[in-house]
């Protein structure tokens, strides 16, 4: 689809996305530009307090469903800026809304607030040293999936919008989401309980954004794909159990740890065997094995956790019959039993609408140029910003935070206790982000009215 930046007044439909579209006079575009200058110039302005918090927010990281200390910080900072603020919000998700002071449209940014039971391996003066439970183990506690830095971004662009709300139009919803990760077992939590609560029946937005900080992009770049982007995701537990014996007899019993070892090797055929991979990427994965309290017990049982990735519904099932078919009769062949679970919390594929993807590309452009602005491939990652992709229009993308004089092959991946955020990537993204937005309330580069 052709979009271009329309000279007359128009308000348009393109697809399924009914789009807001300004009177776009040549002076309602230099105040458009009028108006990112001034954004540009706050942001600018606010770096070293933008680098503050990320800093701060990664020396003093939390597990999901337990970012007490960061919604604070994120609410009083909204409650200074004059923005109505929600707070508790699925639990610790905190809403923060601006309204403009000209007509527009309601949109919708959002960052994620996290971490991670990593222990970070990176040698900063801010380097987390955060311990919390997890599972019933005490854990070190990481941002190594950049969601500190998502947090530290969308406070500054709130800051800049507050700046200019005389001139903004419309209404921005900034919506930091707590447990992205996934909630802690037998809790809810992250986007999903956010919609549930009625964040997106309450403000309406017509459209949301986001941004995700990747490793395997160098600093300077931006990644982005139309319709689906990131995976599906499922987690799942594996629970084999044969008979307790002792060590030195193992005849004497049903050895659960001989049966989970040929389940794994047995899982790794489910892809490479199974699944028409030319179609769509799929991904099994054993991430978690425990079984077993002494060197010459021969155990009861053995559990196993791990995540399926898939993009296609009709795919997603046949893993699943083809994991259930291969645990139980590998189990049932050596005289033991096994079963198959999906856990709850199941994350959708991350779906970017293609209209709006075509609308944002020249924003996007205009900050990082043409030339580093990138479709990829499909991300076998996950999001639960797939929920809010199914419910309202949305777009999201990356940012690249690996030096440019690093190897990507080398850089730590995200969820690493190596992950590394090159900060000069930073302020790049922040406008990126900030100018997708305005560039949506000014109705610019809408599609055009039809015949």
């Amino acid at each position: 689809m052709s979009i271009r930046c329309s000279r007359r007044p128009a308000l348009a439909v393109a697809a399924s996305l009914t789009l807001f579209v300004a009177v776009s006079s040549p002076q309602a575009l230099l105040a458009d530009e009028a108006l990112n200058a001034k954004v540009d110039a706050v942001l600018a302005a606010g770096q070293p307090r933008m680098i503050g918090w990320r800093r701060d927010l990664h020396q003093n990281p939390e597990l999901s469903n337990r970012e007490f200390r960061t919604s604070k910080i994120v609410a009083d900072h909204l409650q200074r800026l004059g923005l109505e603020v929600q707070t508790g919000v699925a639990k610790t998700g905190v809403v923060g809304v601006l309204k403009g002071g000209k007509p527009g449209p309601t949109i919708a940014l959002r960052a994620d607030m996290d971490a991670l039971p990593v222990t970070e391996q990176v040698d900063l003066p801010f380097r987390s040293r955060a311990t919390a439970t997890y599972r019933n183990e005490t854990v070190g506690v990481m941002h190594a999936c950049g969601h500190d830095t998502h947090t530290a971004m969308l406070m500054g662009i709130a800051e800049s919008f507050a700046a200019v709300r005389a001139e903004l139009p419309g209404t921005v919803v900034f919506l930091f989401q707590p447990a992205e990760e996934g909630a802690p077992a037998g809790e809810e939590g992250g986007a999903s309980l956010m919609i549930k609560e009625g964040v997106l029946e309450r403000h309406k937005p017509e459209a949301v954004f986001g941004l995700h900080v990747f490793a395997n992009m160098p600093t300077g770049m931006i990644g982005y794909r139309g319709g689906p982007l990131m995976a599906g995701s499922d987690s799942y537990r594996i629970v084999v159990k044969g008979r307790q014996t002792h060590g030195a007899r193992p005849w004497g019993g049903i050895d659960p740890i001989v049966v989970s070892s040929q389940i794994v090797n047995a899982l790794q055929t489910v892809v490479s065997r199974q699944t028409d991979i030319t179609a769509n990427p799929a991904v099994v994965t054993v991430g978690a094995i425990k079984g077993g309290i002494r060197h010459n017990i021969v155990p009861d049982e053995v559990e196993m956790v791990g995540t399926i990735r898939t993009f296609d519904p009709q795919q997603r099932a046949t893993i699943l019959k083809n994991i259930e078919r291969l645990v139980t009769h590998t189990a049932e062949a050596s005289g033991a039993t096994a079963t198959f679970a999906l856990d709850p919390g199941s994350n959708p594929v991350v779906r970017n609408d293609p209209a709006l993807t075509e609308r944002v590309l020249p924003s996007l452009r205009s900050v990082a140029g043409a030339a580093n602005v990138r479709p990829v491939p499909l991300v076998t990652g996950a999001e639960d910003f797939a929920f809010f992709a199914e419910k309202v229009p949305s777009f999201f993308f990356f940012v690249g935070i690996t030096p440019r004089e690093q190897n990507l092959l080398s850089a730590a991946s995200n969820h690493s206790p190596l992950f590394f955020v090159d900060e000069s990537a930073l302020p790049m993204g922040q406008r990126a982000f900030a100018r997708v937005a305005l560039d949506y309330l000014s109705g610019a580069n809408a599609a055009p009215p039809g015949p």
